[in-house]
């Protein structure tokens, strides 16, 4: 992990240096990031979230070890090698069972640790802030930390029994937006309060130290705060650097350890370079992708309808709309809003609830049908020009060849480009 804990270390020492990690688990977004890493050669930092990829499966379906393998093929195909590869477990803890007794909740979430770090994950994010069945509403702070103690002694001995040492580097703290956004409008946000961060970072050391996990605490990297980002389904909470000078010049004081910002989707150019700056090291983006993602995959379709007669067309827009009307469990509690704004939401929400149905077969089969009739048709420039002018000036500068596949590629590496020109400044 030291290509990690370099950044780390460069951005403690006032470098421009940090990481961003992808948290998605499309092959697409996954080969797109893969190539803007093999551009930068640098490092690339993938994440799975417990409810994505668990020892159940997740609603992925994949085990641990799968998503590794699934990553690593796909950095082998494009000749990047997987030792480059950091992947992290995000939220790992008992989120996905809080419907359940804490001590069972507790034992599951030991047992997804124990699968994570056996399959190879290296970043830990210990996240037991939520409530089980049992618990109060609201959990105290050393409960809080206690319960991630308990998780990073199970991930330091099974480090230890897989690979003989551990060299696992741990994210502590879950003061975060809500996963995916929020599901309310927003128009402004506290940034955690400086007192909060040294208390979150006491507790945790000594509930560590209490359990003879001097060691691992020394190999905690990141911090999770608010640094007052945020977005919900159609507006954008902007960092303010300003506003965030405490937080910076507080962490500056704690060794080896700098800030994780989730949740730092749709923030402009500027915003990721000040977050950088102010040593929010560690920056996470997850539906940015998939929903720069679907912006080309629907650009496509649209030049489709421009091309092919209806029987000939994949439907793709029609087809996800079909898919998420059967099956609302992952986007009606997010969207409440009424039946007039339903389609809006489900299609453009920052959120990006559709991205939990790109896997479903009916829609694979409308992509694959989408992919194949614009190869075989050919895709007129003007159309590329009339609906993705930014990829329309990459093929003019001979920088982008016209393939569907590239095209979306290309659409989620704008999204890619804008962390990578924060992180790897010159």
């Amino acid at each position: 992990m030291k290509e990690i804990t370099d950044i780390i270390k460069a951005n403690r020492n006032g470098e421009t240096r940090g990481i961003y990690a992808i948290c998605s688990a499309h092959p697409l977004v996954i080969e797109a990031s893969i190539e803007q890493a093999l551009s930068d050669d640098s490092p690339i930092l993938i994440e799975a979230t417990a409810n994505q990829v668990n020892q159940f499966g997740g609603y992925t379906g994949m085990l641990p070890a799968d998503f590794l393998e699934f990553i690593g093929s796909i950095a082998d195909a494009k000749g990047y090698p997987r030792e480059r590869i950091i992947p992290g477990g995000d939220h790992l803890g008992p989120v996905c069972w809080v419907d359940e007794p804490a001590e069972q909740a507790m034992l599951k979430a030991q047992q997804l640790i124990k699968t994570y770090v056996a399959a190879g994950f290296k970043k830990i994010h210990l996240d037991t802030s939520m409530s089980c069945a049992d618990d109060p509403q609201c959990l105290a702070d050393e409960v809080v930390a206690e319960r991630a103690a308990i998780l990073c002694a199970v991930a330091e001995r099974t480090a230890i029994d897989s690979f003989g040492k551990s060299d696992l580097v741990f994210v502590v703290g879950t003061e975060v937006p809500p996963p995916g956004g929020a599901t309310e409008e927003i128009e402004e946000l506290e940034l955690t309060p400086v007192n909060r961060v040294k208390q979150t970072l006491a507790l945790h050391q000594n509930a560590f130290s209490a359990r003879g996990l001097e060691d691992a605490w020394q190999r905690v990297i990141a911090l999770v705060v608010q640094p007052g980002v945020e977005f919900d389904h159609t507006s954008i909470i902007d960092y303010q650097s300003e506003k965030a000078q405490a937080l910076k010049a507080c962490i500056a004081e704690v060794p080896n350890i700098v800030f994780e910002a989730h949740s730092s989707d749709y923030q402009n150019d500027q915003a990721y370079l000040d977050l950088v700056k102010d040593h929010f090291g560690v920056l996470k983006v997850g539906p940015q992708l998939t929903l720069a993602m679907r912006e080309a995959m629907f650009a496509l379709s649209y030049i489709e309808d421009e091309l092919l007669p209806v029987e000939q067309r994949s439907h793709l827009r029609a087809v996800c709309e079909q898919e998420m009307l059967e099956a609302p469990k992952n986007w009606q509690r997010f969207y409440p809003v009424p039946a007039s704004k339903g389609t809006l939401y489900r299609r453009y929400s920052y959120s990006d609830r559709i991205r939990y149905y790109w896997n479903q077969p009916r829609i694979q089969q409308a992509v694959d049908c989408l992919f194949t009739n614009l190869s075989n048709s050919g895709i007129p420039l003007p159309l590329i020009s009339q609906f993705l002018p930014e990829q329309y000036r990459a093929i003019r500068n001979n920088d982008l060849t016209v393939s569907p596949a590239e095209l979306v590629k290309a659409k989620i590496k704008q999204v890619t480009g804008s962390y990578a020109q924060a992180c790897w400044q010159q």
